[in-house]
């Protein structure tokens, strides 16, 4: 992470998604840079030449999409970028999370700013205004296919510049003409091409990866935290975590897992007490940890690194190069980041099915000192039963949400677009699979914490015996039945406050401990 005392310059570093994360929070400020105004001010000079000149280009002096062999007047290069902006407004749904759409501003700011798009520096400097101001445009979740850019949703993000939509200010959904009589701000006049660069992106499908790649990166480090809590209650083997084994078969996320698992049950009671005991092997759940969370690890580190390129490209259309070369391609369909995003679904998905698992495991009573159901008086008492019907829901709506949206397409465009990535869909369900896995999750910390209650007065490692009395802290030992619901209300809220994690990283600090392993750069920083 990048020093809240940073300031990053658009498009001319290199942006990752934890920067973009800081900038949209207010960690890091954003600015653009005399380099940047320079390779703006030229391509806006370029396609000003064009428009002189009278020689067609796509989108400059030319109809947009099956239109583009209309020619449009000098005269009227204005009016089609701001009726593009009105035309194109046909999102529906619920708004998105206001984050999202501050991000998408971040991008878009990004990649305008590498200098081929013809768009004017007054106009990137209001949408900068925009973001250091907390003035997020309202954006509707559905309507964009992901092909020609995510084209309804950042004519939506982009109405607010020329006067239209609407806007979260100061905690208010207002109009924008009502955000214009309280700052003083006038609606801007787009130059030619203006209106198809701001549409014309990613940054719709972009801006849901990060947040992706950010709940699939908490997941995945609590998912190993919760499969080693839950090894220590069901006193699990500790040899499948064993270096040996994953150096014959070293994928990086095994090994990762592997190692990290092992560390945390490092000096633990439970482990040493039945070294010697007669099961041969464990379950699957148990067993695969490395594998399966691997796996998952795997799909989340090919998401980050194709992510990377996309928050650095240019995903408009046309490309400005010079004036004697324009290019008119496909930088904007959304296929790269939508394939991927469709393996993160599958990977979180998994996340959850392991760990539904683990939780039905638990409720057996079958492994020695631990009760069925995780409670000593059952029959009056139905102990932790039910809390698996609602890890078996969410685990059985995750699996059906998981037929990958890029497989599908539909033409669009009469036929000028007729094959489209469907990646804002997919970007919008992997978001949707990810918040379920994280309830699941938030189950399994407290069965996994409700079975190592049972090996007291043996202790575990340092590291997971924190854990525990950090969920103490907010859940008790229960010894009958009660609203569980508040439990696991709590449980939530712990795992997406971050708040085991945090208790660990506290522990390693005071006692100079390192979870950091071989491949910690790659699967730690994003």
């Amino acid at each position: 992470m990048v020093s809240s005392t940073h300031t990053f310059l658009y498009g001319e570093e290199e942006l990752s998604s934890s920067i973009a994360l800081a900038i949209a929070k207010g960690a890091i400020h954003g600015k653009l840079s005399d380099t940047a105004r320079k390779r703006v001010r030229k391509s806006k000079l370029t396609v000003e030449k064009i428009v002189e000149n009278g020689e067609a280009v796509y989108g400059i002096n030319t109809g947009f999409g099956p239109l583009c062999t209309t020619n449009i007047s000098k005269e009227e290069t204005k009016i089609l970028q701001t009726n593009i902006l009105k035309s194109h407004s046909v999102g529906v749904g619920k708004p998105i999370a206001a984050e999202i759409a501050k991000l998408m501003l971040i991008l878009k700011i990004h990649s305008l700013a590498k200098g081929f798009s013809g768009i004017a520096e007054e106009t990137l400097e209001r949408i900068i205004w925009h973001i250091e101001n907390d003035a997020i445009p309202v954006v509707p979740s559905q309507g964009s296919v992901g092909a020609s850019g995510d084209l309804a949703p950042l004519a939506h993000l982009f109405l607010p510049l020329i006067g239209y939509g609407k806007v979260l200010f100061e905690n208010k959904k207002i109009d924008t003409k009502e955000l214009f009589k309280i700052t003083g701000l006038k609606p801007l006049e787009l130059g030619p091409k203006e209106g198809l660069a701001l549409i014309n992106g990613t940054q719709f499908i972009t801006a849901h990866a990060i947040k992706v790649l950010e709940k699939l990166h908490n997941c995945l480090s609590h998912a190993d935290i919760i499969g080693a809590m839950m090894i220590e209650g069901l006193q699990g083997s500790i040899k499948p975590f064993y270096k040996e084994l994953h150096n014959l078969r070293p994928f990086k996320g095994n090994i990762h897992v592997a190692e990290r698992v092992k560390l945390l049950l490092k000096g633990s009671e439970i482990m040493e007490n039945h070294i010697d005991c007669e099961r041969v092997q464990d379950p699957y759940s148990l067993r695969c940890i490395p594998q399966v969370h691997g796996a998952s690890r795997n799909s989340w580190l090919h998401l980050k690194e194709l992510l990377l390129i996309e928050l650095n490209a240019v995903t408009d259309n046309p490309i400005i190069i010079d004036e004697e070369l324009t290019i008119s391609g496909g930088n904007f369909h959304g296929q790269p980041l939508a394939m991927a995003l469709d393996y993160a679904c599958l990977a979180a998905s998994e996340l959850g099915n392991i760990s539904d698992r683990r939780i039905y495991l638990a409720l057996e009573g079958n492994s020695p000192g631990v009760p069925e159901l995780l409670m000593e008086d059952t029959g009056i008492n139905s102990g932790y039963m039910i809390l698996q019907y609602t890890t078996a829901a969410l685990a059985s709506e995750n699996k059906g949400l998981c037929f990958p949206s890029s497989a599908d397409s539909i033409p669009t465009s009469m036929g000028q677009e007729d094959h489209v990535s469907m990646g804002s869909i997919g970007a919008r369900k992997a978001l949707k699979v990810l918040d379920n896995l994280e309830k699941i999750l938030a189950i399994e910390l407290l069965t996994a914490t409700q079975a190592f209650e049972y090996r007291k007065p043996l202790k575990s490692g340092i590291l997971l015996d924190e854990v525990h009395k950090k969920v103490r802290e907010k859940v008790a030992f229960a010894k009958k039945d009660r609203v569980f619901a508040d439990d696991i209300e709590q449980g939530i809220a712990m795992v997406r406050n971050q708040t085991i994690i945090d208790c660990i990283n506290q522990v390693c600090e005071r006692k100079n401990l390192s979870l950091q392993t071989t491949f910690s750069e790659e699967f730690e920083n994003f």
